[in-house]
């Protein structure tokens, strides 16, 4: 038999398998290459993630950017007191500096130097007492002593502005234990343990319920809300710190679980308003089993864009470039909004989404990485552009995302909590904080008034803004 016919064919057929292989081990070696390229930019990553970070662009002129205000910024001068909050000395000159001659009144306006500086430490803290003396009942055969303050009482050693302090210290300033300890010990000489300190700061907590509670009872009513969730540590333990963020009010509730129950048990399932968040699978589920109206985060969206803009594959590089300049092209128009007219501009916004739209849907190429996104476009496309056909919602997660940002910081200076009533703390202060920060308030006051009206058994004040 002749078999040089069918040698060459045997050997494609090894040379076919042998490109297959190739050809996979080439796409898996890209997707390796891809998803170790990923960063804060081009994915979900945190920016702390970013081990090694690019340099920034230096200009094309080659001019190097000095420290400081930039030519052509507004500037920014701190207005000064007025004359009734300061207390001036008068000076005059009694001669001329220059010749020593005689000199009479000018009526130049004179110049003036404003200082701050703080008053002597002693004179900072006030030691009071009160002196309940006994007397004796004749009648019942008793001793009785004269009640003291039922606020004065419940306060204890420290008064409601110092705990107020410790408190804002604890909470703002992300201070331990131990050096809000040496700080009270060096500004006003006095010595607190740490026992104590807890103890106030579990006053404080307590005296914050009232307000933490009135909104989270708000929340499920609200008619938009941007939620986000970042991760804490409990004694070492995973938890998660969730962040809902209203238009008059922001909340945290920092709970072991990152799935949907927390949504759950925080807005229920009879939501009616609008949830704007990234596509994590918690809020996918939400949506999906109770039917939950979604705005999910475009520039979460605009990051997958970029991951496939770098991708090695260049059949991603186009794709991704062209949905890149349609997604520029919208948020141009959401940037110039104040150019249209508010019928014009819904126009120009809705042209813009459906270009979008058809550009992620259709001429998709065959790889993993563009039919992924364009599958979740396809899916919830919907939800990626309910801002254009619904007024006041924001297509970005920014807002929920500005808000955790402290949460992050406080979780790396602080390492977390240690227990449910740390947890609860942590859940109060950063809502008075956050919501004090939307509503224009100061944080400080709010806790001495909430610290007063606690110690006094009166009702504690509301975190909403009045609405007279």
């Amino acid at each position: 038999m002749d078999t040089a016919g069918t040698q060459p064919c045997a050997r494609c057929a090894i040379l076919e398998e042998q490109l297959k292989q190739l050809q996979a081990r080439l796409a898996q070696v890209e997707a390796e290459i891809a998803a170790a390229k990923k960063n804060s930019r081009n994915s979900s990553k945190p920016p702390s993630s970013d081990f090694v970070k690019k340099p920034k662009p230096k200009p094309k002129d080659g001019s190097k950017r000095k420290i400081g205000g930039q030519p052509g910024h507004p500037l920014h001068e701190r207005t000064p007191f007025d004359d009734d909050e300061v207390d001036y000395t008068e000076l005059h000159c009694i001669e001329c500096p220059d010749c020593h001659g005689p000199v009479v009144p000018s009526k130049e306006p004179p110049k003036v130097l404003q200082q701050i500086d703080l008053v002597v430490p002693s004179e900072m803290i006030s030691v009071v007492g009160l002196r309940s003396h006994a007397c004796w009942c004749r009648k019942c055969k008793q001793v009785h002593y004269a009640p003291f303050d039922e606020a004065k009482r419940r306060a204890g050693l420290v008064g409601t502005r110092l705990t107020a302090l410790i408190a804002y210290l604890k909470g703002a300033c992300h201070c331990s234990y131990s050096t809000i300890r040496k700080f009270i010990q060096a500004m006003f000489n006095i010595e607190l343990s740490d026992g104590l300190l807890a103890k106030l700061i579990g006053k404080a907590s307590d005296s914050l319920d009232k307000a933490y509670q009135e909104l989270a009872f708000l929340l499920p009513k609200e008619p938009w809300l941007n939620v986000d969730e970042t991760g804490l540590k409990n004694n070492g333990k995973g938890m998660w710190t969730w962040c809902f963020r209203a238009s008059l009010f922001t909340l945290f509730k920092i709970d072991a679980s990152r799935g949907s129950d927390v949504l759950i048990e925080m807005l229920g399932v009879d939501f009616n308003g609008i949830l704007g968040c990234d596509y994590f699978s918690a809020y996918r589920k939400y949506m999906k089993d109770f039917n939950i109206l979604v705005q999910f985060c475009l520039a979460h969206f605009l990051r997958d864009v970029r991951f496939l803009v770098e991708h090695p594959h260049t059949k991603n590089q186009a794709y991704g470039k062209r949905v890149l300049e349609r997604l520029r092209n919208l948020f141009d128009v959401i940037h110039r909004r104040d150019e249209y007219t508010k019928a014009a501009f819904k126009i120009e916004l809705q042209n813009a989404g459906d270009e979008l739209w058809a550009e992620v849907v259709y001429r998709v190429p065959s790889t993993k990485e563009a039919q992924n996104l364009a599958n979740r476009f396809r899916n919830h496309g919907e939800s990626y552009v309910r801002f254009i056909t619904t007024p006041g919602i924001e297509p970005t997660n920014n807002l929920a995302e500005q808000a955790i940002r402290f949460v992050v910081i406080d979780r790396k200076i602080t390492q977390g909590t240690r227990g449910e009533k740390g947890q609860r703390w942590l859940e109060r202060i950063w809502t008075v904080m956050a919501t004090c920060a939307q509503t224009g308030r100061n944080v400080f006051e709010f806790l001495h008034d909430s610290i007063s009206a606690y110690f006094a058994d009166q009702p504690t004040p509301t975190l909403l803004p009045d609405s007279t």
